[in-house]
């Protein structure tokens, strides 16, 4: 079986997501745990499916969704650090990892677009 090393990424960076969103809970921060939550696993669930797309087209949708839901975890990620919600050292392994992402979700979206 092919490695798809994205979607592993995309998958342990979602079983992060939902460690995060559980401390966010017992902080009592229920309403960014879910958003966070919500955003930081759909990554790997629509990288998922771009593996076993319909179309060409149909895979550069999932991977652009990928991308739109890892801009919305960054985002929410960055205001939970600044809120002192989530330490330095945590926060900058995640966002490492989501930056990593985002590069091979961009990369994979180019060269999809660019061969026909």
């Amino acid at each position: 079986m092919k490695k798809n090393k994205l979607l592993e990424m995309a998958q342990t960076f979602a079983v992060e997501m939902i460690g995060v969103a559980k401390d966010l809970k017992c902080l009592g921060e229920r309403n960014i745990a879910d958003q966070i939550e919500r955003s930081g696993t759909s990554i790997s669930a629509n990288i998922a499916e771009a593996n076993h797309p319909q179309s060409r087209l149909d895979m550069i949708s999932k991977f652009e969704i990928a991308l739109k839901e890892a801009n919305e975890t960054e985002n929410w990620l960055i205001v939970s650090h600044d809120a002192g919600l989530i330490e330095e050292g945590l926060f900058s392994n995640l966002h490492k990892q989501l930056i990593q992402i985002k590069i091979l979700l961009i990369s994979s979206i180019r060269t999809l677009k660019e061969t026909k």
